[in-house]
């Protein structure tokens, strides 16, 4: 298949399988996602979405085929596929005494090696969607979507070039699912490529580009979202859901 973009995808599985004896976790993905791209991944409990993140992450090692980051193999080069993405779990793991200002410091000078400035350190924070002043306090006393934010910041400061996501939106409160999608638009504009596994429709409607659905382990459908309205998507994904 293709991705919406003429460049060359910056992730890509290639028949892509996961098996724990004779549980299947992942069937032969095949899947190309390019700069610009934001796939969002459907499907019940245990279809495969995580485990195709963890793939991609080096978490977990394939039973065959190949996942690749910018042309990168992650099991050849584990390292150096990872300078190429940043992740963001369900919930962003910071230092909880630490300052949002220090987190992102420590997190962006280990991925990057960079020594960055206070002015950009706060900067990148703002640009998450963070207010200036909340640079300087203890995300300790963070919400979900604040903690969040830290981690899109570190993603900006990284430069990262792919985004996965694992059910970012879980637990959200409206506005904070709302502003998320707009901090998604705002990656995919600087042309990072997306991959986000997620349950909620609504959000991979509005903020995906192409949407794809997983039932055990395989991926039984895929759609352009410009192409499929709400009701449509919901209709196509329960009769998927069907055994």
């Amino acid at each position: 298949m293709t991705t919406s973009s003429a460049v060359a995808p910056r992730l890509a599985a290639r028949a892509l399988t996961k098996t724990y004896g004779a549980v299947t976790a992942l069937d032969h993905l095949d899947l190309e996602i390019g700069a610009g791209d934001v796939y969002c991944l459907l499907g019940a409990n245990g279809a495969g979405k995580t485990t195709t993140i963890n793939l991609f992450l080096n978490f977990v090692a394939p039973t065959s085929g190949q996942a690749l980051v910018c042309g990168i193999d992650v099991t050849r080069d584990p390292l150096g596929s990872k300078r190429h993405l940043a992740y963001i779990p369900e919930t962003v793991m910071l230092y909880r005494q630490l300052t949002a200002l220090e987190n992102l410091d420590y997190f962006a000078g280990l991925a990057t090696g960079e020594q960055f400035s206070r002015d950009q350190l706060v900067q990148f924070l703002v640009d998450a969607g963070l207010r200036a002043d909340q640079a300087t306090q203890r995300v300790g006393g963070f919400s979900k979507g604040m903690r969040q934010k830290v981690g899109i910041a570190i993603a900006i400061a990284k430069r990262a070039d792919v985004l996965l996501l694992d059910e970012p939106t879980s637990g959200l409160d409206p506005k904070a699912s709302n502003e998320f999608s707009e901090l998604i638009g705002q990656m995919r504009a600087r042309g990072a490529a997306i991959l986000m596994a997620t349950h909620d429709l609504f959000r991979a409607k509005e903020s995906g580009t192409r949407v794809g659905i997983m039932k055990h382990g395989a991926l039984v459908a895929q759609m352009n979202t410009a192409e499929v309205g709400h009701a449509d998507l919901e209709r196509l994904y329960l009769a998927h859901m069907k055994d």
